[in-house]
């Protein structure tokens, strides 16, 4: 039986992260951010041998991003790893309610039941966003076509829509996803006090970490967890806050988050 789920997709540069953070927050969920299982899904996929996959560990960083935008849509892993999400959420706890936030959830892979919205940012605002991030030619070509591809499916299907963008600011598109949301919110369950909210907090932050060293432990990688800097979720267990602390990979604490939780500056644990 899959756990109570809702899911948030839509194009790279769309906001899904942060909507999902800032949701979890609010309501007390668990957070399932996919692009923190890139690295186990990349492996899945080559123990299943597949062939884009293969040639993406095999190829030079450089050699990667000469192909055609075709040949890295396929090398991104984006059909595989949508049901391997699915498989991920499965197995996940009963409770509480999680949201799903990725640029490879999709209304194919989610089903015409789910409850799910997707993030569309105008074309233009997302050529914006996607120039902010200083991508090479051939990044940004094929995050061009993975929107474009996303889009066409998104509106293809009908699927529910909610458009961000310069005049969209979050907190405008928070508010509307959580309408989007409100019976599954109100059906929970939900973590109310501060404690689980907190623990939820470390969950999320401890998958961002998994992530990088995940990156790390491939062949091909240089640097190492003492000089990546990563942005964690302050642990303070406000529900209105919004702050993320940026700490080095390696510096991030192993023990339990009552006892030694990461606080953005001025921030403290909070009782409610």
């Amino acid at each position: 039986m899959t756990p109570p789920v809702v899911w948030i997709g839509g194009p790279p540069g769309a906001g899904k992260s942060s909507v999902a953070r800032l949701l979890a927050r609010r309501h007390g969920l668990r957070v399932y951010a996919s692009d923190t299982r890139t690295w186990e899904h990349r492996d899945r996929a080559l123990r299943a041998g597949v062939p884009a996959a293969l040639d993406f560990e095999r190829l030079s960083v450089e050699r990667r991003w000469s192909a055609p935008p075709e040949v890295l849509v396929a090398r991104s892993l984006h059909h595989e790893r949508g049901p391997m999400v699915v498989e991920d959420v499965r197995s996940l706890p009963p409770e509480p309610l999680t949201v799903v936030e990725g640029t490879i959830i999709t209304p194919g892979v989610v089903g015409p039941d789910a409850t799910a919205v997707w993030l569309l940012p105008d074309a233009a605002e997302r050529r914006r966003r996607l120039r902010d991030r200083d991508l090479s030619r051939p990044v940004l070509r094929f995050y061009e076509l993975l929107a474009e591809r996303i889009e066409d499916e998104v509106h293809g299907r009908g699927a529910p829509v909610v458009h961000t963008g310069r005049g969209a600011p979050l907190r405008r598109v928070v508010p509307e996803v959580e309408e989007r949301f409100a019976a599954a919110l109100a059906a929970g369950p939900v973590v109310r006090d501060r404690a689980g909210r907190v623990s939820l907090l470390r969950l999320a932050n401890l998958d961002v970490v998994r992530q990088h060293l995940a990156y790390l432990a491939r062949p091909w990688t240089t640097g190492d967890a003492t000089t990546m800097v990563a942005h964690f979720d302050c642990e303070c267990g406000r529900r209105d806050c919004e702050a993320l602390v940026g700490l080095a990979v390696a510096d991030f604490p192993t023990g339990p988050a009552h006892l030694d939780p990461v606080l953005a500056a001025g921030h403290a644990p909070r009782r409610s």
